[in-house]
């Protein structure tokens, strides 16, 4: 094909100007567009051929030059100059880009840098942890690097608690014994004590314990030997044992001023930690011959004195006595009924409403009240019956028998009223006047006096009845 268009362009010869510009003028344009087609003698394969190779130079200039100045105007994104469809320079004209789905997706680097390879691999970006599937394989230490140390290869990193000095001691340790005066759960205060760092401070929560027990209640001393007995071992050892508790002798002089008590309290404790193994059996003659204060001696005799009990048969488990929770009902019933004997006989108010504390059960009060009013019932005379109508108007004044004990005794002796009006003929008589008095007093409410039930009177048929009683509707 190209031999015929040669051998055509030959037998037909086209004058060209060869001194014109490549950029033509619109008129020179259309000029050369009329001279080529006047020039147009065949159609080879549909194909329109110039009359001359210089005209063929021409296009092929013209063409590079369309294309060189469409490929900058896409790079300019309508910005700049552009050629028109006719090939001519068009300025100010806005193109949109050609193909912005290519750019959109396009993954290399819009800087011009790099080797238009995906960012790492495609596994980077924030949150990756890498490709999929990858394993990552122990870091080697290069031995040549500069910053190489020997001894950071064999280096184990631990989370150090700093040891408690003695300032944040009590600060830290009395919180938990006092909480556990509440739970009574000796695993959880070994748990806080070893994730703390006590360090030499370690042997001062035996002495701690004691001298907090020592202001508390019976049964939290109870709760505080419980607790030491639990502590060695785990926590403590027999040492720090053996150093707290002379510590705790040397300051018995003080702990007097605030608990008369100490002496004989201390004497208690050291027995019941023979008794637990927690001292040796020779902690209390280690001190013979070299005791010079008097209330370390009473402390030392009182434990002597109960180790001997304790061989004789006499248990000092128990020496503290259990916490209310803890007694049978039976038990309670039976001191309750001796607090108030005690009370008749000696008529000590006070002392009565002490001992009532001490029991530590105020969700039991409502016994001790149906047992006053039952031994009211059961008493002959105004004695009994005065001085329990006192005791009663002491305890709820002071609140030591809340509203709600007090009603549920009262109520308790209205419904066993018939049981005891068996034993004691004249119960609905006093139980009537006990509950007046108890209203006049405002130890008790209107509406618990209205409950309070009557015996109705006994009729007999008129003449010839024969002793027969009238039956109540």
């Amino acid at each position: 094909m190209a031999a015929d268009c040669e051998a055509w362009l030959n037998s037909n010869p086209v004058e060209v100007d060869n001194g014109s510009d490549s950029f033509v003028s619109e008129d020179e344009n259309n000029g050369g567009a009329l001279t080529a087609n006047k020039n147009i003698s065949n159609e080879i394969n549909g194909n329109w051929l110039l009359s001359s190779s210089s005209s063929i130079h021409e296009a092929r200039l013209k063409a590079k030059a369309k294309r060189r100045l469409r490929k900058n105007s896409s790079r300019d994104s309508g910005r700049g100059d552009s050629l028109s469809d006719n090939g001519d320079l068009v300025r100010g004209t806005s193109v949109a880009p050609t193909s912005p789905k290519s750019k959109l997706l396009d993954r290399r680097s819009r800087l011009g840098k790099g080797r238009g390879l995906p960012k790492k691999g495609g596994a980077g970006g924030k949150g990756v942890w890498g490709r999929s599937g990858e394993v990552y394989e122990p870091e080697h230490v290069d031995e040549k690097d500069p910053n190489y140390d020997e001894a950071q290869e064999n280096c184990v990193y631990e989370t150090v608690v700093p040891p408690l000095d003695e300032r944040d001691f009590e600060k830290t340790v009395t919180p938990i014994v006092q909480e556990y005066f509440e739970h009574g759960d000796t695993n959880e205060v070994a748990e806080l004590l070893a994730d703390l760092n006590l360090g030499p401070m370690r042997s001062e929560v035996p002495s701690l314990a004691v001298s907090l027990a020592l202001e508390a209640k019976a049964s939290h001393r109870e709760l505080t030997s419980r607790l030491l007995a639990d502590l060695c071992g785990p926590v403590l050892i027999r040492s720090d044992m053996e150093k707290s508790f002379d510590k705790l002798l040397r300051e018995l002089p003080d702990l007097v001023l605030d608990t008369p008590g100490a002496p004989q309290l201390m004497g208690q404790f050291i027995a019941r930690a023979v008794r637990d193994q927690i001292l040796s059996k020779s902690y209390i003659e280690g001190y013979k011959g070299r005791v010079g204060c008097e209330y370390t001696r009473a402390a030392l005799d009182r434990a002597a004195v109960l180790l001997k009990m304790s061989k004789g048969g006499v248990r000092i488990d128990n020496q503290w006595g259990a916490g209310g929770g803890q007694r049978p009902v039976t038990q309670l019933v039976k001191e309750m009924n001796l607090l108030l004997k005690e009370y008749i006989l000696s008529g000590d108010s006070k002392e009565a409403e002490r001992c009532l504390k001490d029991l530590e059960v105020p969700h039991f009060h409502h016994e001790f009240v149906y047992e006053a009013i039952v031994m009211v019932l059961e008493s002959k005379g105004e004695k009994t019956f005065k001085m329990v109508l006192q005791l009663f108007k002491s305890l709820s004044v002071s609140s030591i028998i809340t509203v709600d004990q007090m009603r549920r005794g009262y109520e308790r002796v209205y419904m066993d009223i018939a049981e005891i009006n068996i034993d004691v003929p004249r119960a609905y008589f006093i139980l009537e006047q006990f509950v007046e008095k108890s209203f006049n007093m405002a130890i008790i409410d209107v509406k618990l006096r209205d409950l309070c039930p009557c015996r109705g009177r006994k009729r007999f048929v008129s003449e010839g009845d024969g002793g027969v009683i009238k039956t109540e509707s």
